[in-house]
């Protein structure tokens, strides 16, 4: 088992690493960021439905019959649908539904089920050809995902299997944390993979907002950026050049964990042709006819982008107040910016928003700790996209009975865990965070559960 020790004012982890074997609408925003809100788009809701809401200033009955469509097509099992006798799904897939693997529009757990899995493995081959220029090489005949469910019997990529080894460590003050790491199995039957493949295990993220972080433009995100950390903080985010296919050419990438998908159509269209084998008019495969129609992808993704944030709790309570200055004060706010201005957008609800995610949307390493190994366009292996923290809060009520998990593979359980694993640059706020007072420890949980 491993062990963390005490020590120079911080603590130091021996990990091991992966190893294959009716509502109301906030539209207030004060300049010191005491009321977060999503410009007029936000809705006040904090319930188990808070992700699962149209944008608070989209009123045009069209586009909320639009939206409503394209509920259903997120919610559409094709394990069950059948076109021309046919099933759609697959024939290798993780899940058969979107919302499969993002329940109540939040993050998926950290399972891999019988039937259906929400953990995906994502994987390289050590040589060969990349499905997009610049992006991650295929292992032939398999792609770049691991489909652990297959409707042909036996003809999966294989099962997968998650175990977890645990850390026990203890902060400053003496008091004891536990953090897990996850090591990844694959049994039979499996496909042979060339040695040197590499594996990256993702937990699906939440996806409600997607529209406003689509809004943000190029220009914004490439101003948060200092990737040879010229002011000398510690921080040198940068973001990740990605293959754009419906402009065909390289553009910023911000959707996904290593940020390797441009537009929230494009991260769409890869959760159906990837996680659930079905085609697509973004991604075909091969010369055959796409399984889903065009107008269902786009009304799909038209409904991921028009999902509102639902808007921060408690924001006046003297204790959550603390936690927004402990959170600035260690340095959180240099990776996780509260503050992005939409511009224009062709959903017009989107447009020149002031919004809080929480994210500059930059690739920021990690450390080794965190790492996959695995590169994604220009992210190495230790780089992972700043997550939204918008929202996060209302993680457990939206999830119900589901397992909590925070972080990219879901191996955080708590808050608390989740900054306890942050390496690299966030390594100065994780030492700092872990030498605050329980009092001050926390009031930072305590803010970020009002997000």
């Amino acid at each position: 088992m491993a062990t963390a020790h005490r020590g120079c004012g911080h603590f130091r982890l021996i990990a091991t690493t992966i190893a294959l074997a009716g509502l109301t609408a906030n539209t207030t925003v004060l300049a010191d960021s005491s009321a977060l809100a999503e410009g007029g788009t936000t809705v006040d809701d904090a319930s188990p439905s808070a992700y699962s809401h149209p944008l608070a200033n989209l009123s045009d009955p069209a586009a909320l019959l639009r939206h409503d469509l394209g509920d259903q097509g997120f919610r559409r099992n094709f394990g069950r649908v059948r076109v021309g006798g046919s099933v759609l799904l697959g024939p290798k897939f993780n899940n058969s539904s979107c919302v499969g693997c993002h329940p109540g529009n939040g993050r998926g757990s950290p399972t891999f089920g019988r039937s259906n899995s929400q953990l995906v493995v994502k994987m390289s081959a050590p040589q060969g050809r990349a499905a997009f220029p610049g992006g991650p090489l295929s292992v032939r005949g398999l792609g770049t995902q691991l489909r652990d469910h297959s409707t042909d019997a036996g003809r999966s990529d294989g099962r997968l299997r998650l175990l977890w080894d645990l850390t026990r460590g203890f902060f400053d003050d003496g008091t004891a944390f536990e953090l897990r790491n996850p090591v990844l199995k694959r049994g039979g039957p499996a496909v042979r993979l060339p040695s040197g493949t590499m594996f990256s295990l993702r937990r699906p993220p939440p996806v409600f907002g997607s529209g406003l972080l689509d809004a943000v433009h190029e220009q914004s995100i490439q101003a948060l950026a200092d990737p040879e950390d010229r002011d000398g903080d510690g921080i040198s985010g940068r973001p990740n050049i990605v293959w754009n296919i419906r402009e065909r050419k390289q553009t910023i990438g911000k959707f996904g964990l290593k940020a390797s998908a441009p537009t929230a159509l494009q991260q769409v269209a890869g959760a159906y042709a990837t996680d659930m084998g079905v085609t697509n008019s973004l991604l075909p495969r091969g010369n055959k006819n796409p399984e889903l129609d065009s107008s269902t992808l786009d009304r799909t993704s038209f409904y991921v982008q028009t999902l509102a944030v639902p808007s921060p709790r408690n924001q006046d309570d003297p204790t959550v107040i603390r936690g927004r200055e402990i959170f600035r004060e260690i340095g959180c706010g240099k990776c996780h910016a509260e503050t992005l201005q939409t511009g224009d957008h062709q959903i017009p609800e989107l447009s020149n928003q002031l919004i809080h995610p929480f994210t500059d949307l930059l690739l920021h390493d990690m450390g080794s700790e965190l790492a996959d190994g695995r590169p994604e366009f220009q992210a190495s292996g230790n780089e992972w996209r700043t997550a939204p923290l918008w929202g996060i809060g209302l993680v457990p009520i939206v999830i119900g009975d589901a397992e909590v998990s925070y972080l990219h593979d879901g191996r955080a359980r708590t808050l608390e865990e989740a900054v306890l694993w942050h390496g690299g640059e966030g390594l100065a706020a994780r030492n700092t965070f872990a030498a605050l007072t329980l009092a001050d420890r926390d009031a930072l949980i305590q803010f970020l559960r009002s997000l």
